[in-house]
């Protein structure tokens, strides 16, 4: 986790302050908030959308999937509001539905009708809301590392988690939840020391926000079954949420789930099976085995 963070943090310096890819960034207002995003690319468009603290550059920069999937995609990423360079309002009704939201306003100010949408983490969370919300915009859908809230389901973790942001006490219940099992939780001094690294380059009363505003992103298993969009799912077999993804067998409709093996959730979108097998759906993501069944 120390690794993690602390190699995130030094990335995103280095890219933050480059005078060259900062003139590069582009920004538009997203009913009232800056989301900076970037295009990379040509082929059918592809919107990756990241988890919680992390930005284009930690999500997908980093690991190189913008790289391998520039390569026959146009790739569309952005910041999500309350993360990286985009605006970071402190009002929770300024997130949930309107990070939802927000993936459309992409589309719709680059002018493009229907995406494979690719969700990490928060973005799978995200990512598994828009299927019910706007399903007609999504080519294929991807759940990485979750598999979204269901409604009904325990979301204690949230207000746990935002009630620590908000009382300046760091990530403390993030980290722990996503300790594999059988693993040494981390120690206080490490909590404190990875809150520290993630706290200087975050608003965390921006993200504790953002946190509150998740119960808005829960979906009825009436939903998952209605779904028609061609979905994968890949996670880690040691990622403590891989359970939240396996619930979704039989309840989702059109849902594959690939399964990295030796990886959590800090490290699977690193591996290079998860850029693999994401690659091999985007092109058939119709193929047997994929596609919803009307």
């Amino acid at each position: 986790m120390r690794r993690y963070v602390a190699a995130s943090f030094v990335l995103f310096a280095v890219l933050t302050f480059s005078p060259a890819l900062r003139a590069q960034a582009q920004f538009f207002d997203a009913n009232g908030v800056k989301l900076r995003y970037q295009v990379e690319g040509q082929g059918e468009p592809v919107l990756l959308i990241h988890g919680f603290t992390a930005n284009i550059e930690i999500q997908w920069a980093l690991p190189g999937i913008i790289q391998a999937l520039s390569k026959d995609h146009q790739v569309i990423c952005y910041d999500c509001r309350g993360h990286g360079r985009s605006g970071k309002p402190h009002d929770p009704k300024q997130y949930g539905m309107e990070m939802v939201e927000d993936a459309i306003r992409v589309l719709d100010h680059l002018k493009i009708p229907k995406a494979h949408v690719v969700g990490y983490s928060m973005g799978a969370m995200i990512t598994c809301k828009l299927l019910t919300a706007h399903p007609e915009r999504c080519l294929s859908a991807t759940l990485g590392g979750a598999g979204g809230l269901q409604a009904g389901g325990d979301l204690r973790f949230i207000d746990a988690l935002a009630d620590s942001l908000d009382q300046g006490k760091g990530f403390g219940p993030l980290f722990e939840g996503l300790t594999p099992a059988g693993k040494p939780k981390p120690t206080p001094e490490q909590v404190k020391a990875a809150s520290q690294m993630i706290a200087a380059f975050n608003d965390v009363k921006a993200l504790a926000a953002v946190v509150r505003s998740w119960k808005e992103l829960t979906v009825t298993d009436e939903k998952l079954k209605a779904n028609r969009v061609p979905t994968l799912a890949i996670v880690g077999d040691q990622d403590p949420l891989k359970k939240n993804v396996d619930e979704l067998k039989g309840k989702l409709a059109g849902f594959r789930e690939v399964v990295i093996p030796g990886a959590d959730h800090m490290n699977a979108f690193t591996s290079p099976l998860f850029v693999k097998d994401l690659r091999e759906f985007l092109a058939k993501p119709n193929a047997a085995g994929n596609a919803a069944k009307p």
